[in-house]
């Protein structure tokens, strides 16, 4: 007969999940942090984790924990990598199942947020994080980079009206570089997803920039079948 204690024989190794959630505020790309509260390395910045409960999968433990150290709640998180190193945590034999996310920080509540310790950094500003996290966010930032090349994801993180500087300073915050405005517009524009407004953004210049809108019907086909956008 087969029972839960079945491998009691066997060492015991612990669980966890480390959440990589990325929010793009104000034309910068920024990473959700906290101050670790247990030992080793008690107090010093973390990316939001905790262990994987006996009762819990890994998802329902990532909701848990970004929940009781941040207060976020219905955050779509996807699984990124498990890191497995055998001395990547000093304190434990600790597999990690990392997370990850991208979301429109405006949509939460930022002191909230804070409230429960946790902060937003912009990623040329992060601090000293522990254990192998700055590994993970690397390969949180590889994966974005690969599925905007697949998936519009970055309109979903604009305001409902937005200008194509608006949208192209969201693609270099992910991809880490300058773009060439031309070609990053002749390539947008190709799509024919947007749909241009009689109006104009001029809180950069007189002038201003047109706002534009996405073509919801287009953009959900272009979401489901992928597309090409090599930049």
């Amino acid at each position: 007969m087969v029972t839960k204690n079945s491998y009691t024989e066997n060492s015991k190794i612990l669980v966890a999940t480390d959440c990589i959630v990325f929010g793009f505020d104000e034309g910068i790309l920024k990473l959700l942090v906290f101050k670790r509260r247990i030992a080793p390395f008690k107090g010093e910045w973390s990316l939001i984790g905790s262990f994987v409960k006996e009762e819990e999968s890994v998802t329902e433990a990532a909701r848990r924990v970004m929940y009781q150290f941040t207060g976020l709640e219905n955050i779509f998180l996807e699984e990124l990598k498990v890191y497995s190193d055998v001395d990547r945590d000093p304190g434990a034999r600790c597999i990690s199942i990392a997370q990850y996310a991208l979301i429109r920080i405006n949509d939460y509540d930022k002191g909230q947020v804070e409230d429960h310790g946790a902060k937003w950094f912009a990623l040329d500003q992060l601090p000293d994080l522990v254990l192998d996290h700055k590994c993970m966010i690397s390969d949180a930032l590889e994966r974005l980079r690969e599925t905007a090349i697949r998936k519009p994801i970055g309109f979903e993180l604009l305001p409902e009206k937005f200008t194509i500087p608006q949208l192209q300073i969201l693609y270099e915050s992910i991809y880490q570089r300058k773009l060439d405005d031309r070609n990053f517009r002749k390539k947008l524009l190709s799509f024919d997803l947007l749909i241009k407004l009689n109006e104009k953004d001029r809180t950069t210049s007189k002038k201003g920039a047109f706002l534009y809108r996405f073509d919801n019907k287009k953009y959900k086909k272009l979401e489901k079948s992928g597309f090409s956008f090599v930049l």
